[in-house]
């Protein structure tokens, strides 16, 4: 009966490792595969929760690399001290996060991670109650996000010093003004096919997956468009065909010709930060720099904060509020008036 049972649930469990190789990304697969050992020792029903839980419930690759480091950190930190991971209480899991050297935001990550997992072992008869589920985080209120800003006129600065005599040029630059025109995320930008810049009878559209599984339109300013021309024309691409070939690819070397891989958002944030430093800016600016400057931008001229929400793809208007940096900028004048 119980060699029944062990076979049947080892079964899912190589159908489970399958799915995710044929629906995932192969290196992220492999990476999770090594289950920890104290998850093997748990048996069959363990490691099918562990297969469940990163292939199963966590569909994002950012979350699963995200949680997979804090949860392995800590199976690994129980391994040590020779825990069984049904003997794991709330007074480990307290212990764990006091002795990790990490900011408050990444420890209530952590924290997040390590109640989720459990709760599939719980789910899946491994232990029978949650040991992270009374543990408390870290406080932490955020009022602004950490990402700096960069200057409307540091991105007119950087729009003007790329040379769009090549192929290569144009491709950044068009990359660049569309962070900044459209406030969409890099990993969004990447992800643009030829089909998802078409003509929608009356404007010029970009139509981006966002985080979260949602689906964005926005349309295309004039600039944007022209910009968007040259590339396409320079690059031999097609927009708006059903062409789901990548709109924006890498480059060979300095050949300063295109090859028909599409670009990563590494390859975007390295692209970024080559030309932010060809043009003299801080090296701290980043990708993200652009969205914060533009939801700013915006709610400075007096946009209604649901309309700039909207385009940021924000589900909660607080979100957009830490993108806001007009009213919490510590100036000169404010320092220089201490009487001290």
């Amino acid at each position: 009966m119980d060699s029944s049972r062990n076979e049947t649930t080892q079964a899912l469990v190589d159908g489970l490792n399958e799915i995710a190789r044929q629906n995932g990304a192969s290196s992220s697969v492999a990476k999770f595969d090594r289950v920890p050992a104290i998850v093997q020792r748990a048996g069959n029903t363990a490691r099918f929760a562990w297969d469940e839980f990163f292939f199963g419930r966590v569909r994002s690759s950012h979350t699963r690399r995200a949680y997979g480091r804090a949860i392995k950190r800590f199976l690994e930190w129980c391994d040590a001290r020779s825990l069984e991971l049904s003997g794991i209480s709330p007074a480990h899991v307290g212990k764990h996060m006091d002795e990790l050297q990490l900011a408050a935001s990444s420890k209530k990550q952590a924290l997040a991670a390590i109640r989720h997992f459990f709760d599939g072992m719980v789910t899946r008869h491994v232990c029978i109650l949650n040991p992270a589920a009374s543990v408390r985080g870290d406080r932490l209120s955020v009022v602004e996000g950490k990402t700096p800003e960069i200057s409307v006129k540091q991105a007119r600065k950087l729009l003007h010093s790329i040379d769009t005599e090549n192929v290569v040029g144009l491709r950044d630059k068009a990359i660049i003004a569309i962070l900044i025109y459209t406030a969409a995320r890099v990993g969004a930008v990447t992800k643009l096919r030829c089909r998802d810049l078409y003509d929608a009878s009356d404007q010029l559209m970009l139509h981006f997956d966002d985080k979260g599984g949602k689906s964005r339109e926005i349309p295309v300013r004039h600039d944007l468009q022209l910009l968007l021309a040259d590339y396409c024309r320079s690059a031999g691409i097609e927009p708006g065909t059903t062409n789901d070939a990548p709109l924006f690819r890498t480059a060979i070397g300095k050949t300063k010709t295109l090859t028909g891989r599409g670009m990563t958002e590494g390859d975007c944030g390295k692209m970024v930060k080559r030309r932010m430093l060809g043009a003299g800016l801080p090296e701290r600016l980043s990708p993200h720099s652009f969205r914060v400057a533009t939801i700013t931008d915006l709610l400075d001229q007096g946009i209604p904060l649901e309309d700039v929400q909207h385009l940021a793809g924000h589900a909660d208007p607080r979100t957009t509020r830490l993108y806001d940096r007009r009213k919490r900028r510590i100036t000169r004048n404010i320092v220089e008036r201490i009487s001290i």
